[in-house]
């Protein structure tokens, strides 16, 4: 699945507790642009398309260590808009929590104001995806900063919002229990396993990309969901690909009798850990 083909993840939705501040920080900080905002609604997008949803709730609480959210990422469409990201994060002082490279993606990691994780990455070019064995290799290098900051010029900053092309490229998910958490994408909503990491991180798709969903259980082992109006995750929306897949995943939640929401166009569910999804019809 290349970048240009039709995008499978998003809207992420949030409840936060102070909205001013982080959609301070969304559009001045990231470079959303602001759809709209409507009592304690706002909903913010990349090139027209939404991307995240922030519910203000100024009694909720921190979720401490439950499942839920580990980083939302935001997918740019190529190595000179990171760059010229990662210049712009420099010039106005937000910090990074992380940066890698993946082999398979160059990505910076930050958190918003409230603590929810954020990854902005590029991909590189599908065919430069290495593999072993058939298998999608991908590991956790230290990221080239003189190369990447390289591909811009010094002076040049992030423009009036994010570039054209931009779309939330996979969302990582703090599980309870690996397995249970794997069987339910890969056989419930037809992902394809992509990768595993030992016991506590998975990674799977829709058609070959390196991963639409991410579940580890580093901080979330044996945990349960965050209680109802915490801060954090609210759903997840997933478009599915194809006719086929909705096909199956229809079928598959029939047949192992999992409780939905349906309406004619989505279906909305839990995974086994609790994160609430909504899945769309193609």
């Amino acid at each position: 699945m290349s970048v240009g083909d039709k995008n499978v993840m998003g809207p992420v939705e949030l409840t936060v507790r102070n909205l001013a501040p982080m959609l301070e920080f969304y559009q001045h900080s990231i470079g959303l642009k602001l759809l709209s905002h409507a009592g304690n609604t706002a909903i913010l997008a990349a090139d027209n398309s939404p991307l995240l949803i922030l519910k203000e709730n100024p009694q909720a609480k921190p979720p401490g260590r439950t499942t839920g959210l580990y980083h939302f990422a935001i997918l740019l469409p190529s190595r000179a808009a990171l760059a010229m990201h990662l210049r712009h994060l420099m010039q106005t002082g937000v910090p990074l929590q992380g940066a890698a490279d993946h082999l398979v993606s160059e990505a910076l990691y930050l958190a918003d104001p409230e603590g929810n994780g954020i990854e902005i990455y590029r991909d590189r070019p599908e065919h430069q995806w290495p593999r072993a064995n058939g298998q999608l290799s991908m590991a956790s290098n230290p990221l080239d900063f003189t190369g990447l900051l390289a591909e811009s010029a010094p002076r040049e900053a992030l423009g009036p919002g994010l570039p054209a092309g931009t779309i939330l490229g996979h969302v990582h998910l703090r599980v309870s229990d690996l397995a249970a958490a794997e069987l339910f994408y890969r056989d419930i909503l037809a992902m394809d396993l992509q990768l595993r990491f030992g016991q506590t991180a998975g990674f799977l798709s829709y058609h070959g990309y390196h991963h639409h969903i991410g579940i580890n259980t580093w901080e979330s082992l044996g945990r349960p969901p965050a209680p109802p109006g915490s801060q954090g995750l609210n759903q997840v929306v997933i478009t599915v690909p194809d006719r086929p897949l909705w096909n199956h995943i229809q079928a598959a939640i029939k047949r192992e009798n999992i409780r939905t929401v349906r309406t004619d166009s989505t279906l909305e569910l839990h995974d086994p850990s609790g994160n609430a999804l909504v899945l769309m019809s193609p």
